[in-house]
């Protein structure tokens, strides 16, 4: 996704659900987009490329219970969710010039108990949460912003195939735990990947430019805090 003579923006993850979203929402206004999912070898010309904005969005979560979760498991799961987020992070936002904007991709789990299985993947976006703060006060004096969104219960295909591996674990239909949910949130449905682009793309603009250092919740009411 390009575009000649625009400002240029990083995404991660862009491959599916938020990330492909955010791509999608800034060429609409205006960016050229290097979109590259957590397996693409461009890294380093992200890096290189002298960037106004970055969103990590790259992510991958381990569903076991937390006495089967092996080293190795933690391994995986922090490479992708903590230290691709620190390296990109670091290195792209030290040459961004004033103005530009981070916006890493945490998550409720990192404000809420979560369940056993999903513990791992909570440790990671509670991790990101403490990264994307010290970054903010390491870059603030080069009007270099850095921000969190915390997504909530989110139609995605990382969400489906979680839904669909708890569902067979606990020998329930799909729909039954989609209704189950859904009643846990104030606003009584799942947000969608477009909504927190909405919220993501909020921080990246002018819009938000004494805001650093922050997690905004896009949770239907599911966290208030």
């Amino acid at each position: 996704m390009t575009l000649s003579n625009s400002p240029q923006a990083v995404v991660t993850g862009a491959g599916s659900g938020i990330g492909l979203a955010t791509g999608r929402r800034l060429v609409r206004e205006g960016f050229s987009v290097i979109a590259i999912d957590r397996d693409d070898s461009g890294l380093e010309r992200a890096a290189a490329a002298g960037s106004r904005c970055l969103v990590n969005a790259a992510g991958i979560i381990v569903l076991k219970p937390i006495l089967e979760v092996t080293i190795e498991d933690l391994e995986t799961v922090y490479r992708v969710n903590v230290q691709a987020v620190w390296d990109l992070t670091a290195r792209i936002g030290s040459a961004m010039a004033a103005g530009g904007s981070i916006v890493n991709l945490s998550s409720s789990s990192a404000k809420l108990a979560t369940t056993t299985e999903a513990a791992a993947y909570a440790s990671t976006k509670a991790a990101v949460l403490s990264l994307t703060r010290s970054f903010a006060y390491a870059f603030a004096a080069r009007d270099v912003r850095v921000n969190a969104v915390c997504p909530g219960i989110i139609d995605t295909p990382m969400q489906d195939a979680v839904l669909s591996k708890v569902a067979a674990a606990r020998g329930v239909p799909i729909t039954e735990l989609v209704a189950a949910r859904n009643a846990v949130v104030p606003l009584n449905r799942a947000t969608s990947a477009d909504e927190c682009a909405s919220t993501i793309w909020f921080l990246l603009s002018s819009e938000s430019s004494y805001m650093t250092g922050q997690a905004i919740n896009v949770t239907g009411g599911l966290v208030m805090h």
